[in-house]
């Protein structure tokens, strides 16, 4: 384990996967192409030393890879947080009494840690900066994205407490910078945050709010984790279980908060609900595209604590993978025996980077009965954050789960219109395509082998043909059972019209998905998933249309307009600007940066 943030960038060196980089450079945009490339590759981390006009380094990169999320966390790979929080839930070992209680004591060492341990001051109340010392500025805070509204906190873990019951949430929350003291917090609707801020507002009081910046890694993954809620249990809890070891937690210089002993910064301020809400955004999302501007609290910061030799850790997000496609990894491999034990049929699941964390779920599952996919499916939806998925993929044990080889297994058995289903439900905040913010439709598709009750199997094999039918101003490709298609949408209902031209061709034979998406979209599979995952609301764009095989599932990803009905504001996709990107390509050897592949600029030239 590791005690704080310089002693995981310490670890990280010794084995090769941290870059020092001397020359200045600047934290507007620049560190982000630079950081964005580099995660893309699977590169190390990186430790930028001499940030243009800011007083200390920045650290970014540190959950790049599936193995460095796994260092980060302690353990050898992903999949052994799993078999750890398996192990400690099989406590039944016996029918009771003195046997049981013996049989539970060797897992006791495993809640080692799990309560935080009180102390008095620590390394980041070293330096303290109060009233007018108080200058956000001095921070490398990122500015990330062209469209951004401003500069952004990204690994922000937020401390609030409940001012009806006094528990504790430790949450990571997006944080805009206002002014050089105060940021808006990105308290969204679902959020523990908001409620604390809701409640705040109904009594009329002041919320006290401190922010920490690094510490062990492992409490920075514990802030993005989906805790259940049981009270007396939070994030600090789940850190010190994983870690081993308590979490050293002062009491803040001028809140009446705990914050972790071992941090980088400290940010500490309240919030007045009786103040009105400010514009935050644009920002550039971990979905790939912008969030567009909206309303939230202000956070005013009375003061900044922080070490003697402080580094400000940062990530990006944007078009998948990003280091947030691993911290998703590390939850779905840390809750798969929580949702096993409540599904006790599922095997595992998945869910894909191209996803986006809720928009695309695979799971698999030992079937025994008719209607068990359905059931494991809607049992998902109920859990947690699960709630926000928006594509659940059942299939049987032993199927794939990543790649377009999961939905090519799952073609072979699922007829659409027969086994999918579309529902209701909550949707992220973010998503940008559902009927309304929050809410929106869903879609399971039962990609089970059938029994009779379901109507038995269909004799299917996925193909794919080599040579497509000619559309002006439309790219295709083929992958069996899946057809790829996009398009410059200039008319309202041409995927449509598309798609019913597509599907009486001879070359509809053998497909069971159709995937339609804009044309700034590249004919890569993970690219068009993402692409149309993010600009579908299953209810309206998931479509059940007869090809000359029989019926074929359209999906219709193109930006939606107006004139379809719908009311909504469309958000830009996230794209670097030309400039910055030549700027990086005439400094990448200068920099000392590792030779790359060259990036694909067909995009990013479109800003």
């Amino acid at each position: 384990m590791y005690k704080n943030l310089q002693a995981f960038i310490q670890d990280l060196e010794r084995q090769g996967e941290l870059l020092r980089i001397q020359e200045p450079v600047s934290c507007e945009l620049e560190i982000t192409e630079i950081a964005d490339r580099m995660v893309k590759a699977g590169g190390p981390a990186l430790l930028f030393e001499n940030v243009q006009g800011r007083d200390f380094p920045i650290f970014i990169g540190g959950f790049g890879t599936a193995e460095r999320t796994a260092r980060a966390m302690g353990v050898k790979r992903l999949d052994d947080l799993a078999e750890r929080v398996a192990s400690l839930m099989n406590l039944n070992p016996g029918k009771g009494g003195l046997k049981a209680a013996f049989a539970l004591l060797p897992k006791l060492r495993e809640l080692k840690g799990f309560f935080p341990k009180k102390v008095r001051g620590g390394p980041v109340q070293e330096v303290v900066w109060q009233g007018e010392q108080v200058d956000l500025s001095r921070i490398p805070i990122l500015k990330c994205w062209p469209l951004d509204g401003g500069p952004y906190i990204t690994l922000p873990l937020v401390i609030s407490k409940d001012p009806e019951t006094g528990e504790l949430n430790l949450g990571m929350y997006r944080m805009q910078v206002l002014d050089k003291q105060s940021t808006a917090m990105h308290w969204q609707l679902h959020k523990v945050g908001r409620r604390h801020y809701d409640k705040a507002k109904k009594l009329g009081k002041r919320l006290e709010v401190a922010v920490a910046l690094g510490g062990d890694p492992i409490l920075t993954y514990a802030a993005t984790a989906p805790v259940p809620p049981i009270p007396g249990v939070n994030e600090f809890n789940l850190a010190g279980f994983l870690r081993g070891q308590p979490v050293e937690l002062t009491r803040g210089i001028t809140v009446d908060l705990p914050v972790p002993a071992e941090a980088e910064f400290v940010l500490e301020g309240y919030i007045d609900p009786t103040e009105d809400l400010v514009v935050e955004g644009p920002f550039g999302d971990h979905t790939g595209f912008y969030t567009l501007e909206d309303f939230y609290p202000r956070f005013h910061v009375t003061a900044i604590t922080h070490r003697k030799k402080a580094i400000y850790p940062a990530t990006i997000v944007g078009r998948p993978p990003m280091e947030d496609a691993y911290l998703i990894e590390a939850s779905e491999r840390l809750f798969l025996p929580a949702a096993q034990l409540i599904l006790p049929e599922i095997t595992d699941y998945h869910m894909p980077p191209a996803g986006v964390a809720h928009n695309w779920v695979n799971v698999s599952i030992e079937k025994r009965y008719p209607g068990q996919g359905y059931k494991v499916a809607n049992g998902l939806f109920g859990l947690g954050q699960m709630m926000f998925a928006k594509v659940m993929v059942v299939l049987d044990a032993g199927a794939p789960l990543k790649g377009p080889e999961a939905l090519q297994h799952a073609l072979q058995h699922a007829v659409p219109g027969r086994d999918t289903l579309v529902s209701r439900g909550p949707i992220d905040v973010l998503d940008h395509s559902s009927r309304a913010m929050g809410y929106g439709g869903k879609l399971i598709i039962d990609g089970t082998a059938k029994l009779e009750e379901e109507g038995g199997p269909l004799p299917f094999t996925p193909r794919a043909h080599p040579s497509l039918p000619g559309i002006p101003g439309v790219r295709q490709k083929q992958l069996p059972g899946i057809w790829m298609v996009t398009l410059e949408k200039t008319r309202p209902h041409q995927a449509r019209e598309i798609a019913e031209h597509l599907l009486v061709a001879p070359q509809s034979a053998g497909i069971r998905l159709m995937l339609i998406t804009d044309s700034d979209t590249q004919l890569d599979f993970d690219e068009v998933m993402w692409a149309v995952l993010n600009n579908i609301d299953p209810e309206r764009d998931a479509w059940v249309m007869s090809g000359v095989e029989g019926p074929m599932l359209v999906l219709d990803g193109t930006r939606k307009l107006a004139e379809e009905g719908f009311t909504r504001r469309w958000p830009p996709k996230i794209m670097m600007s030309a400039e910055i990107v030549r700027r990086v390509d005439e400094r990448w050897k200068a920099l000392g940066l590792p030779a790359l592949p060259p990036k694909d600029t067909a995009v990013v030239t479109r800003f």
